[in-house]
């Protein structure tokens, strides 16, 4: 399902990064960054995670003097348990919340029902905000970290960061102008450290879904981004759309995973980055400031999720997937 938007603009993003995202290549396109202590000053991995949720929400605030009273909507996801970081970071924030989750391709689901909202003149204005921590994740996920279990090449890391979107019915220079709601798909995966498999698929469906729908091509964006499958997905993408939907991406096509970090030195990032905030700093950072540097003009942005629990891999269950596009422009008004 493709919708248009006439009335949803990004006001500004604050982004939040801890260590490994500092070393990376984007380092300069983040608010704030965390250069040694993954705990962010808290007594575990869960509280820190809670702890950055909670800042990059009230930084965007702060950043744009605002109060609680002048945000109608507050929408957030991570990947504990029950979103658990998101119900603890927001418990004395005095804001209406839903709490939403699509694992990886959480902060664009935000952003879908957001726009609906605010298109359909409910609400003015409306924060997204997502998270995760990779010593929260692969404990939850796969192994603790303390443990030492080997990486395969094919297993991509998780993110640490907290991110924040601001939308508003306001005009500003960057309008959220469609939006394409994705469908689960699944396709036989099953292995939990290849999650570039599992997700690919679901990118090419609503990728293909996306352009149909509005009547475009690959080469009406200046860059087309997916987050996040990694180096392997990145490529089972590019593959799969080619012969599936005749649709090759070109140099106008890249993923998120992939950029977030120097996969060259940073040996321990394996297949590329992962999580609900490795596409949102990707995106709220890097790629909001090109836009506002009108660098890039027209961005189609495709968060991809893998929707799975230990458990049901335990019990034989594929893991599924699903991916939901953003296309973001520049506009420029005429007073």
């Amino acid at each position: 399902m493709t919708t248009k938007y006439n009335n949803v603009f990004i006001e500004d993003t604050y982004t939040i990064c801890g260590n490994y995202e500092n070393d990376g290549p984007l380092s300069k396109y983040f608010d704030k960054k965390y250069k040694k202590d993954l705990y962010f000053g808290e007594k575990s991995w869960e509280k820190a995670e809670t702890h950055i949720l909670k800042e990059a929400s009230k930084s965007i605030l702060e950043k744009n003097k605002l109060k609680d009273k002048d945000i109608d909507l507050l929408i957030s996801g991570d990947l504990q348990n029950q979103i658990a970081a998101s119900d603890y970071a927001y418990r004395d924030i005095d804001i209406p919340f839903l709490g939403v989750y699509n694992a990886c391709a959480t902060c664009a689901e935000a952003i879908l029902i957001a726009s609906n909202f605010i298109d359909g003149g409910k609400f003015k204005n409306i924060i997204c905000s997502v998270s995760s921590h990779n010593m929260v994740a692969e404990k939850q996920f796969r192994n603790p970290v303390e443990y030492g279990a080997p990486s395969p090449k094919t297993k991509t890391f998780t993110s640490t960061g907290g991110a924040s979107i601001l939308l508003t019915n306001e005009k500003t220079n960057i309008k959220i102008t469609s939006g394409t709601i994705g469908k689960i798909i699944d396709l036989n995966q099953n292995n939990p450290n290849h999650m570039g498999a599992v997700m690919a698929p679901a990118a090419a469906d609503t990728i293909y879904n996306h352009l149909k729908n509005n009547n475009e091509k690959v080469s009406d964006y200046d860059l087309i981004l997916t987050g996040d499958l990694g180096i392997y997905g990145k490529k089972i993408l590019k593959e799969y759309m080619d012969k599936k939907y005749k649709i090759k991406l070109g140099e106008n096509y890249n993923d998120c995973g992939t950029m977030l970090y120097d996969l060259k030195n940073q040996k321990e990032i394996t297949a590329g980055g992962s999580g609900p905030v490795c596409s949102a700093l990707v995106t709220y950072g890097y790629i909001y400031n090109e836009m506002k540097n009108k660098n890039l003009k027209k961005v189609l942005f495709v968060a991809t999720g893998a929707l799975f629990s230990p458990t049901f891999i335990y019990q034989k269950q594929n893991i599924l997937s699903i991916a939901h596009a953003i296309t973001m422009e520049v506009v420029k008004w005429v007073i």
